[in-house]
């Protein structure tokens, strides 16, 4: 039909424009055509339509097959669809049961790791002790096993295991027992030269250790680093390396020993003695020294003038009392025979020179005596008293100029390195030893020897007083070589004894 328009639109713009003379010829023909294309027309849309018909039937044929299979594909969905709703319902369900068996394992688990967190810090806190323990131990450096493992743990670059936790255990226990035992054993050490040696080491648990290499017996010190024995620089006093010389040949039961685990002796290398001092005294050091020579000379002098002049006047006494109480002649080269340098003596002797004189004039004449011999005991004294005064101001005197010079290091440098104030403190502190050292000494001496005067003249004084009234008691005793030369000296040729 579409077809058709346009051809009757042809035709009639053909007729409109055909002249009408034409148009009347031509318009049965043109009806006779256009009847024609309408059946033609008609005829092919007839075919067309049946055509069509067909198609329509085919194709409502293959949409009824297809909505059969549809329709059949949509059964099997849904009845797929409740198999799988049916199985997400079970699903479902098993999936509740399997959370709350899931939040029972978490919370167990949670429960469980905080034991374990618990427990592995415990075991790497007692790690770190036990290794601490261990490796400050001087025993360890006589173990085998290796103790590395025990820092793993600590670090936590390792985890625990039951091994690791029974070698701790072992470790702990060896340490426990060598900490409680006395060994002796030959063992390497590092020499005081750098160099290692064997040597005989005496272990005292986990304090002390001694050794003995040759004749040169001295303490050990540990360092965990290498697990070595390390000989200290400075050797002891020989009175400790005898006693350690004697335990380890089993000829005594006691031996000195450092219960700060080597602190005290560590000591030992940094220990200055007082020569090593004094030069750190700066100049004032050496009048202080200068004084303790002066003193110690004055000092050693003094007490070989005393003990030189000593005398047993107790039994000169008595064997003077004896001559006069015998009545016989007193001879005084024997009475003070090897006597003559004796200050008590000497005073008897002028006392009984002077026997047969008043009693003013005897006591006058002993009184003479001890003044004379007086000054020689005294001698130096006084110097020997000013220089121990001395002393203590010498260092007095050298701790202000260290503290001076401390003070103008601070003034320079401030005070950031406390080493380079340590020259002026030292200077002040050694001037300040020195000096009491020295003057402590020196008074102590002053004081005794100047007692010691002190007694031999009241002893002579005591004497003294002991002959006159001895002279009062018995006389002067016979006719003697000592009277008849007082009297050829007093010109009296007829005195006699009486």
């Amino acid at each position: 039909m579409k077809r058709i328009a346009p051809i009757i639109l042809a035709l009639g713009l053909a007729v409109w424009m055909t002249p009408a003379s034409l148009a009347a010829q031509d318009m049965r023909q043109i009806q006779i055509e256009a009847r024609q294309a309408r059946e033609a027309l008609a005829q092919k849309a007839a075919a067309e339509k049946k055509a069509a018909e067909a198609a329509a039937a085919e194709s409502r044929a293959r949409i009824l097959a297809d909505r059969q299979r549809l329709e059949n594909a949509v059964k099997k969905q849904k009845a797929r669809m409740r198999r799988l709703e049916e199985a997400i319902a079970a699903l479902s369900a098993e999936a509740g049961a399997l959370e709350r068996q899931e939040a029972e394992l978490t919370e167990k688990l949670s429960e469980t790791d905080a034991v374990v967190r618990e427990l592995v810090g415990v075991v790497r806190i007692n790690a770190k002790d036990i290794d601490a323990l261990v490796s400050q131990n001087l025993q360890t450096a006589f173990l085998d096993e290796d103790t590395d493992f025990l820092q793993a743990i600590a670090s936590q670059s390792r985890f625990p295991d039951m091994d690791a936790l029974e070698r701790m255990a072992d470790l702990l226990e060896t340490a426990i027992q060598t900490s409680g035992e006395v060994t002796v054993r030959r063992g390497a050490i590092i020499d005081r030269s750098g160099r290692p040696a064997e040597a005989e080491i005496l272990a005292i648990g986990n304090f002390t250790a001694a050794y003995r290499l040759g004749e040169e017996i001295g303490y050990l010190s540990y360092a965990p680093a290498g697990r070595q024995l390390f000989a200290l620089s400075h050797l002891p006093p020989g009175r400790i390396q005898r006693r350690i010389a004697a335990y380890l040949d089993g000829e005594s039961d006691t031996v000195p020993m450092d219960i700060s685990r080597g602190a005290a002796l560590r000591q030992l290398t940094h220990a200055l003695s007082l020569w090593q001092q004094i030069p750190k005294g700066g100049p004032i050091v050496w009048p202080i020294l200068a004084v303790l020579a002066l003193g110690g000379l004055i000092v050693v002098e003094r007490v070989t003038h005393l003990l030189r002049h000593r005398t047993n006047a107790d039994a000169l006494m008595q064997r003077i009392e004896g001559l006069m109480r015998e009545r016989r002649d007193i001879d005084r080269a024997t009475v003070f025979q090897g006597l003559d340098g004796k200050p008590v003596a000497r005073v008897l002797r002028a006392g009984l020179a002077c026997c047969r004189k008043r009693r003013e004039e005897l006591e006058n004449a002993l009184q003479e005596a001890i003044l004379k011999e007086i000054p020689p005991m005294e001698r130096f004294l006084s110097t020997l008293g000013l220089l121990a005064a001395i002393a203590p101001l010498l260092g007095l005197l050298g701790t202000v100029t260290g503290m001076i010079d401390t003070f103008h290091v601070i003034t320079l440098h401030g005070t950031g390195d406390p080493r380079m104030m340590s020259g002026g403190i030292s200077e002040a502190l050694v001037t300040t030893m020195l000096g009491l050292a020295v003057a402590i000494p020196l008074m102590l001496a002053h004081t005794l020897l100047s007692r010691t005067v002190e007694n031999r003249i009241s002893q002579m004084e005591e004497k003294a007083v002991a002959l006159v009234n001895l002279v009062d008691r018995y006389g002067g005793g016979e006719t003697s070589p000592l009277t008849l030369e007082e009297n050829e000296i007093r010109g009296d040729s007829t005195h006699t004894v009486a």
